[in-house]
């Protein structure tokens, strides 16, 4: 890490901290919290000023040969910046043709061309690629529901990679393996600690906090000329590697590849590659259904399948947990209370709020496997192989 890296480093885990706390705070007190443009201009004046003394030695030190991690880092470190004053009106989409933050702007193409990620802080950013220093890793503010949001986040993550390469270990074992099914149940396990962090959440993070002073800093911004989403919780592989391998989700379906092909260059190249992987392979689900009428009577058909079944059923619990509970309490609800000016730009990947909803519940519902022929649910070959159990 160079001398210019640590200091702005630094800077982003003292001053900006307190800049952004001190604005939230002074927004939270106001009767219309919404309210943005025009309060604590001083405040981000001095942001704006400071951030940009410490990317413009940066831009000209042309930081291209620190290795992968440090390059990751500071890239993220820019997105922290850029997505600050996005958050506070410094800067504003509908405003712009291009990024009034020319030098951040620059720099983080340059970056992100060199790593082959998106230009932009990305969910790796505040989770599995998020260093700490005493104890503390990089946030936005210092307020204890973007804590406590970044950590149950973070668990999650790390219990969706747990499933995934339990079942991805399964590949080249075979489903008839008679250790497969203690991978399965792996998958499960992780599954259900998905399905506990979500509780968490839901049980302890604050609703008004996170809509009011967290989830602004995840909207779409600027870099240079184009447009980029915010940071998504689901911008991993693990969640889809699951829908995948389970066969829930197939790649050849234009709405769910779409979904994939915009988070790809959101997830760090490693994950791309597993995710890459995972889609040109065949399904459980398809390997049970070709099994079936050979091997329903078979001791291994019938144990793998029974621990298959209940990981399917675990996930699609998950989805519905995230969906119902979460997307519901900490989004859909407190959006309702908007006027309808106040929707603008609501979601962190851009659409509006009611499209956005409809597309996570056909989400919810593939992973459900429910029984709605308006998308491609596995609904019906699913009741085939549980039918093998009766």
């Amino acid at each position: 890490m160079s001398k210019n890296v640590e200091l702005f480093d630094n800077w982003l885990r003292t001053s900006f901290v307190e800049m952004n706390t001190e604005l939230e705070e002074t927004y939270f007190a106001q009767q219309d919290r919404q309210a943005v443009i025009g309060v604590g201009d001083s405040i981000k004046e001095t942001l704006v000023e400071e951030g940009n003394s410490h990317i413009i030695p940066l831009l000209k030190e042309g930081n291209t040969d620190e290795g992968f991690e440090n390059q990751y880092s500071l890239l993220g470190c820019v997105g922290f910046f850029m997505a600050s004053c996005r958050r506070h009106e410094i800067t504003e989409p509908s405003r712009e043709t291009t990024s009034p933050l020319v030098e951040a702007s620059a720099l983080a193409l340059h970056l992100a061309t060199t790593l082959g990620v998106t230009p932009r802080f990305a969910t790796g950013h505040m989770s599995i690629a998020n260093p700490a220093k005493e104890g503390v890793y990089r946030t936005f503010t210092s307020l204890k529901d973007e804590v406590l949001f970044l950590d149950y986040n973070t668990l999650g993550i790390f219990a969706y990679q747990r499933a995934s390469e339990a079942l991805r270990r399964i590949l080249p074992m075979g489903i008839s393996h008679p250790l497969t099914r203690y991978l399965f149940d792996d998958a499960k396990t992780a599954l259900e600690d998905v399905i506990r962090y979500n509780d968490c959440l839901f049980d302890e993070l604050d609703t008004d906090r996170f809509f009011n002073s967290v989830r602004p800093y995840y909207k779409p911004y600027r870099v240079g000329p184009n447009v980029y989403r915010g940071a998504n919780a689901g911008d991993f592989a693990g969640i889809n590697i699951i829908d995948l391998l389970l066969g829930l989700c197939s790649a050849d379906n234009p709405s769910y590849s779409q979904v994939m092909i915009d988070k790809f260059l959101f997830m760090l190249p490693v994950e791309q590659e597993l995710l890459r992987d995972c889609m040109r392979r065949k399904s459980f689900m398809d390997q049970f259904l070709e099994e079936m009428d050979d091997n329903s009577d078979k001791e291994w058909f019938i144990n793998n399948l029974n621990s298959y079944l209940k990981v399917v059923d675990i996930h699609g619990q998950s989805a519905a947990s995230h969906h119902d509970k979460l997307v519901e309490k900490f989004i859909a609800g407190p959006a309702a209370d908007l006027p309808e000016d106040g929707l603008v730009n609501i979601t962190a990947s851009g659409p509006p709020l009611p499209v956005l909803l409809d597309a996570l519940e056909k989400l919810r519902d593939l992973r459900l496997a429910a029984d709605r022929d308006d998308i491609p649910s596995r609904h019906h070959d699913l009741q085939k192989l549980k039918a093998c159990l009766l």
